[in-house]
Parts: C-alpha cells; sequence; structure tokens
C-alpha cells in the first residue's frame, strides 16, 4: 500500500511582502530533514489575506516561477494559495505544483461575503482532485471548509486538504470543523494555517494539525508557534477501515452545480 510524507508550514507572513515572505520559507523548507512528498504553505502565503489590493499575481508571475523552482529543487510537490490576477477581479488560487514544471489549480469556490470577498475575488466554478503516490486528494481553501456538501466524498479522495488564514477569533469552528470533515468522509484531513496579525489588524493562532479517517489528531503545531510538522499517512489503515465500517455504501445520492 502507498504512503505519503507531507510537510505541514505553519507561519507568520509579512503582509504585502512577496519577497520576504518567500525568503523566509526558503529558510523554513531547507531545514527540513526528512525527504517529503508534499510540502504545504498557507492561504495566500506570498501577501497574507489582501484581497482588496493591488498585490495580485498574472498568470504566471512570480510567485509560481518561485513554486516551480522550490518543488524541482526539493524534489517534492509544493501547494499553498496564491492571489492571481482574472479580470478586474482575483482568484484566490490553489496551486500544486509537481518537480517536474507540472501545474495544477484549484480556485476557491465559497466567499466570505462578510468580508466582501466576493467584491474582490472570482469564485471558483469547479473541484478538483488531485493525486499523488496513489492517494487521491482534494484541495480547499479555508472558507471552504464550511460547506460540507461541496467537500462530501463520492469515494472519490483520500486526503481533503485546507490551506487557511483563519482567523484566532473562530479557532473553535476550525479545530471542529476539521475534526468533523474526516469523520464524515472518512479520509485523512490536514489544515494548514497561519500564525500572526494581519495588515487588517486581524489575529491568528494557528491550529496547523492532521486528523485520521476515525477524527483522531496525528499530529498538530503550538498556537502562535511558527513551526512544521511532517506526518506520514498510510493508506492501508484508511482502506481497511472502510472495509469493516463501509459508512459511504449507505450515503445519499446528489449532483453538485459545478
Amino acid at each position: 500500500m502507498s504512503t505519503i510524507t507531507i510537510a505541514s508550514i505553519q507561519a507568520s507572513l509579512n503582509w504585502l511582502d512577496k519577497e520576504t515572505n518567500l525568503a523566509a520559507f526558503d529558510d523554513k523548507i531547507a531545514n527540513i530533514d526528512n525527504a517529503v512528498d508534499l510540502i504545504l504553505l498557507p492561504e495566500t502565503f506570498a501577501t497574507g489575506f489582501a484581497i482588496n489590493l493591488d498585490c495580485a499575481e498574472p498568470e504566471n508571475g512570480k510567485v509560481l516561477d518561485w513554486m516551480i523552482a522550490t518543488a524541482k529543487l526539493t524534489s517534492s510537490v509544493i501547494a499553498g494559495s496564491v492571489l492571481v490576477q482574472q479580470g478586474d477581479k482575483k482568484a484566490n488560487r490553489f496551486y500544486w505544483v509537481w518537480p517536474n514544471g507540472e501545474v495544477k489549480f484549484y480556485d476557491k469556490r465559497h466567499l466570505f461575503c462578510l468580508g466582501k470577498e466576493g467584491e474582490f475575488v472570482k469564485a471558483g466554478e469547479q473541484r478538483e482532485v488531485f493525486t499523488l503516490n496513489g492517494f487521491r486528494i482534494l484541495p480547499q481553501v479555508c472558507y471552504d471548509l464550511r460547506f460540507p456538501v461541496f467537500q462530501r466524498s463520492r469515494n472519490d479522495y483520500d486526503v481533503m486538504i485546507n490551506v487557511a488564514n483563519w482567523p484566532a477569533a473562530r479557532r473553535k469552528v476550525w479545530d471542529t470543523l476539521l475534526m468533523a470533515r474526516a469523520m464524515e468522509n472518512v479520509c485523512y484531513v490536514i489544515g494548514v494555517n497561519r500564525v500572526g496579525e494581519d495588515g487588517n489588524g486581524v489575529a491568528h493562532n494557528g491550529g496547523t494539525a492532521v486528523y485520521d479517517f476515525k477524527g483522531d489528531k496525528l499530529a498538530t503545531t503550538a498556537d502562535d508557534k511558527v513551526e512544521t510538522i511532517i506526518t506520514t499517512l498510510d493508506k492501508q489503515p484508511l482502506e481497511q477501515f472502510k472495509q469493516s465500517f463501509p459508512a459511504h455504501l449507505d450515503a445519499d445520492g446528489f449532483s453538485l452545480d459545478c
């Protein structure tokens, strides 16, 4: 059976300072001792969540160039979200970059109306599943976590990844929903959040964590700390659990408009 080793980086982000942020991630990635298959970065890791400001990348900008170079250097897939210009709006784009330079992406589907995200960001239209080491992986971004229908497994993925700038004020929701998504979808779940205060004065205290398919926490970071956790997931116990407890066979049929 397959295994996958993942480095999840909980970082403090410098507001609108791409050069400093990328240099800081260079240092963090260089300090990863283990050989890993996948390196995960938080939502909008190069800029912070500055959706209303002029900080978006072009389709093939320098942040994507950095991701391509880093994936090649580390021989790991590297993934995280970047604000990318789309006409007069931006996409909150989860890039998935292979060491051979191949690039896939998922654009954040659910936009936070309370923060007027939809005024500045174009909602994604496609649900995506990527594959690595035999694992089928569903990428999600921050607020997507609140919408279980969109994330409902149709027995089409093994791991859900959510990269976020999730505020400390709503941390209980983050912790609860990550665990719930693991249990209800019988999958591994990885949540990668940031720490520190952003340019709008919003505080973030982390909570980067990995859950197994029963909702048990496999690893987590300390609160308010810049930290990297490395986790190896094994597909065999997941498959064995699904065979012994095949709840997916009793699931309701449904369809998505995307």
